[in-house]
């Protein structure tokens, strides 16, 4: 890969942010950029996540690209394959296929610094040569089952959410729901109407709010497309509701009971058994965890064949699973909702920078980048979807949008200066994760364990603002933070 009207650029993932990418390089006219990806169709997690009832938990109009609004949207909260199909429409309009070799997973990243480029080498043996490399894999996109004794003796099905094996039929079966996050939230009310009988496991109880759905009709429609301005003012309304709820999380900590308010009287209004609604109080401050969405979440769990288990799991066993007070609750079927592996970013691809030093050896403690972006001593490589830039409450879409359009700043910096490499200063990125860290030790996160935190109590994850304090902290690229290199130096 070489252009003579700019640098090469090598993005990794067909996600939202790997498209994403490759929009904002569109747009400024670079087209010398491949985009690779392990699959064999787009979409990223929307691609893997198959599940009954999956769906986005941000209304979207707000969750999909603001240069590619959408009002056809059937409704408010859309469901995946919805979801999966506007992101091609977007890959088709603009021109985006052309680009990217599927079936191509990155297994290594190593920065030749004799030439100034990164190379990556596939799972399949082929080797890509790149001037910049923009690894857009995500948070979400590696499952994780839980460390239970026993969990391979299980004889009947078994899988992840994140994994579903539609082959598996669950009309009269016994199923054992493990894990209560946001893809239980979905899933559990959608395949309650069939199993026999459904044990869910929860080890806390989840904040839900109640999800504001509307089915939208033909006559919406009509109207977001002749009035743009009413698709813009929804827009706008989740936009602004979101910027409020993030105050909560750090700076205005006042507000939380509050939503703790609300969030009980949709769990007392739609959970009459106290006994039930006990087990569903959560007992941790607001947003400390992911806070949910849903409004057949509670109801699904009061029906008379689902039974709702807050005693811990000892063992996972051939017929079933027991719980630490001997009670072995049999099964026919186990599902897995337990999340993904947060803070292994980039694994297993293997990312050697500057002097062959390793990316994982950098962050052994917990990731971190300048912006959530870029990390020294490995230049021109800039990340979507990074360290602490995930959102509390939000749409990621928004941030991928911030960060696209600062690494399209960077890849312009190195075409009109005519350098090859720029590699942040180690004080401009050690200051910045001070003032990060800073934030984050006084955020809600701090008060429970979670995914946001890692072995070692950092917060890898998640950024301690709104996403307007990120819109302006990455609108302009200042050049006097990286060091700007020519082949010669980067050598």
């Amino acid at each position: 890969m070489s252009s003579s009207t700019g640098p090469s650029v090598a993005i990794v993932g067909t996600g939202f942010g790997g498209i994403g990418m490759a929009l904002e390089l569109k747009r400024a006219g670079l087209d010398d950029f491949v985009i690779l990806e392990k699959g064999d169709d787009i979409g990223g997690v929307w691609r893997e996540n198959t599940y009954p009832g999956a769906a986005c938990d941000i209304p979207s109009p707000y969750y999909s690209f603001s240069t590619e609004p959408n009002p056809a949207w059937s409704s408010r909260f859309s469901p995946q394959g919805e979801i999966k199909e506007y992101m091609r429409r977007v890959v088709n309009d603009n021109d985006l296929m052309p680009h990217i070799r599927f079936g191509a997973e990155v297994t290594s990243a190593t920065f030749d610094e004799a030439h100034a480029q990164w190379r990556l080498a596939t799972d399949t043996g082929e080797e890509f040569t790149a001037d910049v490399f923009v690894p857009a894999t995500g948070q979400l996109s590696r499952p994780a089952l839980p460390h239970i004794e026993g969990i391979e003796t299980f004889r009947g099905p078994s899988f992840h959410s994140a994994e579903w094996d539609h082959s598996v039929d669950l009309r009269g079966k016994r199923v054992a729901v493990i894990g209560t996050g946001a893809s239980a939230v979905q899933f559990v009310p959608a395949i309650q109407p069939d199993v026999e009988h459904m044990t869910v496991f929860q080890r806390s109880a989840p904040w839900v709010l109640p999800r504001p759905e509307v089915v939208y009709k033909q006559w919406h429609h009509t109207m977001f497309r002749k009035l743009p301005f009413t698709r813009v003012a929804e827009r706008f309304a989740f936009w602004l509701l979101c910027e409020v709820l993030a105050l909560a999380l750090v700076d205005v900590p006042k507000m939380r009971p509050l939503f703790a308010a609300i969030a009980r009287f949709h769990l007392r209004r739609q959970v009459p058994d106290r006994r039930l609604r006990a087990k569903l109080t959560p007992d941790y401050e607001p947003g400390c965890k992911r806070g949910l969405f849903s409004g057949d979440y509670y109801p699904a769990l009061g029906r008379p064949n689902v039974h709702l288990e807050t005693t811990g799991i000892e063992r996972i066993e051939p017929e079933g699973v027991r719980t630490t007070d001997g009670t072995l609750h049999r099964a026919d079927v186990i599902i897995y909702g337990t999340g993904f592996k947060t803070s292994e970013f980039l694994g297993p691809m293997a990312v050697h920078g500057l002097d062959g030093r390793k990316l994982a050896d950098e962050w052994s403690e917990g990731a971190h980048a300048y912006l959530g972006m870029t990390v020294p001593g490995f230049p021109n490589m800039f990340l979507m979807y990074g360290p602490n830039t995930n959102l509390g409450v939000g749409s990621i879409i928004y941030m991928l949008e911030c960060q696209a359009r600062y690494i399209g700043k960077a890849v312009r910096l190195l075409a009109r200066d005519g350098a090859r490499a720029m590699d942040v200063k180690e004080d401009v990125a050690r200051r910045f994760d001070q003032r990060l860290q800073s934030r984050l030790n006084r955020s809600v996160w701090t008060l429970c364990s979670s995914w946001y935190r890692n072995e070692h109590g950092r917060i890898t994850n998640n950024w301690p603002g709104t996403v307007s304090s990120y819109r302006l902290a990455t609108r302009t690229l200042d050049p006097d933070d990286y060091r700007l290199l020519d082949r010669e130096e980067a050598a």
